[in-house]
């Protein structure tokens, strides 16, 4: 039998700091790169720059329609549609002649990054670059009322515009967008300080319910997404890696499968992965599944959820935790307390479970490197591909598909673009189309973190909460992306939601005796972001226990909290938003029981009330949902609400189903079949009430789906009068 050896044929990653900075930079998972804005002018423009572009974020055709460029991802959550109306609410152009235009990484690239960092994660969309957007649109607004006013030959000042007609109400003069944008072009920009922005009060666009700009192609069918793309000569790729985290490729015998039919051959990817290249993806998967291997597992072949579950136990029993906040004295007054509480709470690995599974399309040659893939990230995985590749940033493109799904795995996290220009290196000048089976993906994910959070609570001779103490034990995800962030066990990050400041993650009580510690226990099982990433464990444990408290209190959930949030304005008004359209304290039908919840996030605030019943056999149904939040600014309510709608059926999914495990090393869910996601049936109507600030701006994709476990989970307690500590429900018997 003749065997390829893993070592000799492992790929070589050449690495110079120009390029390693970048992708440090544009990968870094807590916040990504401050960029300010820069018109054209400051910047030489790219070569085939159109004579129609006014600037970077508006090109104005002859037709009078609008192209607005936009640099985030697209995965459904509707950011180019809420970028769109920002620029367009500035521009005063006709919304009904506005399409949009992925910008390429390789483009902000080659103009100096004009259109800013292209990460599109942490809720930050929309939030992190909502003023150059907006001072974009109106530089174009002004330059092209500057080529009126030159045209005209009148002060700029007695020129008005609405929906791109471009009026001089003295001499009647009227002209258009279309004519004026090849002179516009040619003016200098205006210095973007001097750029006064409208009041959200003054808003005509954004701020609109307007339907989304990206939906019609999806709904007819014709939509392109990375995993249909065909090119002239494309090959395909099977992958597989080896099933134990840590595990490394020993050999494969590609001879056996070279007589299979379209087989071209099997091929290293990396030190622990190996492919098939195939005339159809069928073809090379089935070689793949007939292909000998042999894996060096390594030490991590023995580890189970066991040994897993054992090691965060030991974290919230060992000393020496990191204190991230420690005011007052918190084991001192609870144990002077009246009543003492405890409880230990639990939450699995999660699996991102993207309806599009990992795949990407790469063209190496000599000296380009081309990508098509779904990205959060188009700068990391331009990094990425530049880094694999050997070439020059200069020499890579990356084309980005709108994403069948991101939730956080395809950030910062750039496998399966490594993978396929590995493999694409090895087929110089063909087009290979590399695609995850559904087991692949669910296997070889970076799966929400772990955890276990110990709770003590003490209350007074009048109920009054004295003290309080939060240990959480778990992974850590800085430990793998950013090691600095998490040295010496001080990782903030998992305690997201916890923090003091007013920021992405403010705990919204007061409470005059407060400890929060973190053990970080660490797995060879990888962890990132995944939607609403730490939001969501510790909002089950805080909130959870809250009503807990309550309860040994003798006090309504509702006014407990309420009793704690006087110094947290924001948290409270959301809370008791939700409340009111919720219902809380009203009649319910018999046999239903309302929880609620209300946490921080994403700098926006979240609350929700839950409606549920659980029946003789325990089987639980969620009735109806309330949420209510604060982002600050609402750009598109519409839209608001259909993420806090897709919030509620992917958090539903996790609360009732989600769940990793781990046996002989390896992740043991493989497909829908084992890691289940809610059904149509058991989507429960869903309410949402969007209470706008205009004081700041915050995040919608993540934030809200936080509430929703512990709402339903607060409603089972006050059905069952017994508290779920342990996720996913599936596991737990109720009655």
């Amino acid at each position: 039998m003749k065997k390829t050896n893993a070592s000799a044929t492992s790929a070589t990653a050449l690495a110079n700091p120009s390029r390693r900075g970048f992708i440090v930079g544009s990968a870094a998972a807590a916040g990504g790169l401050s960029l300010g804005f820069h018109l054209p002018g400051s910047a030489a423009p790219a070569a085939k720059a159109s004579v129609t572009e006014v600037n970077a974020w508006v090109v104005v055709k002859s037709d009078e329609s609008v192209v607005i460029r936009v640099a985030r991802s697209e995965m459904g959550q509707g950011t180019h549609t809420g970028l769109a109306q920002l620029v367009t609410e500035e521009l005063e152009c006709d919304w009904k002649r506005v399409g949009i235009e992925q910008v390429t990484a390789g483009q902000n690239l080659a103009r100096n990054r004009v259109w800013g960092e292209m990460s599109t994660g942490g809720s930050r969309g929309i939030r992190i670059s909502n003023t150059y957007v907006r001072q974009g649109g109106a530089a174009a607004r002004i330059m092209l009322l500057q080529a009126a006013a030159n045209e005209w030959n009148v002060p700029v000042g007695e020129i008005s515009v609405d929906k791109g007609v471009v009026t001089h109400a003295a001499s009647k003069r009227k002209t258009t967008y279309g004519k004026l944008a090849v002179a516009a072009s040619k003016i200098t920009p205006p210095d973007v300080k001097s750029i006064k922005l409208k009041s959200p009060q003054d808003w005509k666009v954004a701020g609109k319910p307007v339907k989304r700009l990206d939906t019609a192609n999806k709904l007819n069918g014709s939509k392109v997404y990375s995993i249909d793309l065909k090119l002239p000569g494309m090959l395909y790729a099977a992958v597989k890696a080896c099933p134990v985290y840590g595990g490394t490729l020993k050999s494969f015998d590609g001879d056996k499968v070279l007589n299979l039919p379209g087989v071209k051959r099997a091929v290293q990817v990396s030190p622990s992965a190996v492919a098939v290249v195939a005339d159809t993806w069928w073809r090379a998967k089935k070689a793949l599944d007939a292909l000998p291997i042999e894996w060096d597992e390594g030490p991590n072949a023995s580890v189970s959820s066991a040994m897993i579950d054992a090691r965060l136990k030991e974290g919230l029993a060992a000393s020496g935790a990191y204190a991230n906040r420690n005011e007052g004295d918190a084991l001192k007054a609870i144990e002077g307390a009246v009543k003492k509480i405890e409880a230990v709470y639990s939450t699995p690995f999660l699996a991102h479970a993207t309806m599009e599974p990992s795949n990407a399309t790469a063209l190496v040659t000599a000296n380009k490197v081309e990508v098509w893939l779904p990205t959060q990230n188009a700068e990391a995985s331009l990094a990425a591909a530049s880094e694999e590749s050997g070439l020059p940033l200069s020499q890579c493109e990356i084309y980005k598909h709108d994403l069948g799904g991101g939730f956080g795995r395809r950030g910062g996290d750039q496998d399966y673009t490594r993978q396929a220009v590995a493999i694409a290196k090895q087929f110089a000048g063909t087009p290979v189309k590399m695609i995850w089976s559904r087991e692949e993906d669910m296997q070889h994910d970076f799966y929400r973190p772990i955890s276990q959070c110990k709770l003590s609570a003490g209350l007074d001779a009048n109920n009054k909460l004295v003290g309080l103490h939060i240990k959480v034990s778990g992974q850590s995800i800085n430990a793998r992306v950013n090691p600095a962030a998490a040295k010496g066990g001080n990782d903030d990050r998992q305690l997201q939601g916890f923090w003091s400041a007013a920021g992405d993650a403010q705990f919204g009580y007061a409470v005059p005796n407060l400890l929060v510690e973190y053990a970080m226990r660490n797995t060879h099982v990888p962890v990132g972001p995944w939607r609403g990433v730490n939001t969501n464990q510790n909002a089950v444990y805080s909130e959870c226990f809250m009503d807990e408290v309550a309860k040994a209190a003798g006090t309504d959930p509702l006014e407990f909290r309420r009793a704690l949030m006087a110094k947290y304005p924001k948290h409270l008004a959301v809370l008791n938003a939700a409340a009111e359209k919720g219902d809380w304290g009203k009649p319910l039908q018999p046999g239903r029981f309302r929880g609620i919840a209300q946490f921080m996030g994403y700098a926006s605030y979240s609350a929700a009330v839950a409606e549920v019943s659980v029946n003789a056999k325990g089987e639980v149904k969620v009735h109806r949902m309330t949420l209510a939040t604060n982002c600050g600014h609402a750009v598109n309510p519409q839209q608001i609400a259909a993420q806090v709608e897709g919030g509620v059926a992917y958090g539903l999914s996790a609360t009732f189903y989600g769940e990793c495990t781990v046996d002989k090393g390896r992740v043991v869910q493989s497909n829908f079949h084992d890691y289940q996601i809610l059904k149509l049936a058991e989507m429960p109507h869903v309410d949402t009430v969007v209470v706008p600030t205009f004081d700041f701006w915050g995040g919608v994709g993540e934030p809200t789906i936080c509430v929703v476990a512990p709402s339903v989970l607060n409603a089972i307690f006050a059905a069952t009068g017994k508290p779920v500590r342990t996720l996913p429900l599936k596991n737990q018997k109720l009655v």
